[in-house]
């Protein structure tokens, strides 16, 4: 038995190296995210119990303008609500993890998932040029795969942003809202993601289920 529990904890997928650069969240902030909470999901707290991954792409072409966008808490220039938007992890371009907010916190970074998501962006510009990125891939798929094991994800909930509307972990109770997605990480490119994802999971041996399959979304 001890044996056999050696083997497994080699086996299991490591932590990588993360990198804790916080963004301020102190109590004001968790007190919007939880209103936040009340307004969207019908539920008061700002304690993320995480059930899914979502992968973004931050758009930017640096680190330190996705982070100074998230730290800055102001309405957001979309929606125009607080908190502002925020992810729990940014992967750079050279492969350097960035954890910016404890994953007991919610953080606004797909709607109608937030209550339920850790989110990871990826400092670029597109799906494709976070794809050819080799370093950044080899810290992205680690990062995803450590935190499946964790938290007991499979690899159906592990989804791009694009592909919000179709989880069954979907939840909007702002009409106006209930449609509302991003382009980045559409089901093409998060279907070659999970695939890399599934063929790191062999090489632990970890068995993360398959792929999603959509829900028709109604919008």
């Amino acid at each position: 038995m001890i044996a056999f529990a050696l083997a497994a904890a080699l086996l299991a997928p490591p932590r990588p190296h993360i990198v804790w650069k916080p963004i301020p969240y102190g109590p004001a902030r968790r007190a919007e995210m939880a209103a936040y909470a009340q307004r969207h999901y019908g539920m008061h707290t700002r304690k993320l119990r995480p059930r899914a991954i979502v992968e973004h792409v931050t758009a930017s072409t640096s680190f330190s303008s996705a982070y100074d966008t998230f730290a800055v808490d102001r309405p957001d220039t979309e929606l125009h609500e607080l908190p502002a938007t925020c992810a729990h992890f940014v992967v750079d371009r050279d492969g350097t993890i960035y954890q910016l907010v404890p994953l007991d916190v919610m953080c606004r970074h797909t709607v109608g998932l937030n209550w339920a998501a850790i989110g990871i962006e990826h400092v670029g510009v597109s799906d494709a040029q976070v794809l050819a990125d080799r370093a950044q891939m080899r810290s992205s798929l680690a990062l995803t795969l450590w935190l499946m094991r964790h938290y007991r994800i499979p690899l159906a909930d592990v989804i791009g942003h694009n592909e919000s509307l179709t989880s069954p972990l979907h939840r909007e109770l702002v009409p106006a809202l209930r449609c509302q997605t991003h382009a980045d990480w559409n089901r093409t490119d998060m279907a070659v993601y999970r695939a890399r994802l599934a063929a790191l999971a062999r090489t632990h041996r970890m068995d993360v289920g398959p792929p999603p399959r959509p829900r028709p979304s109604g919008c």
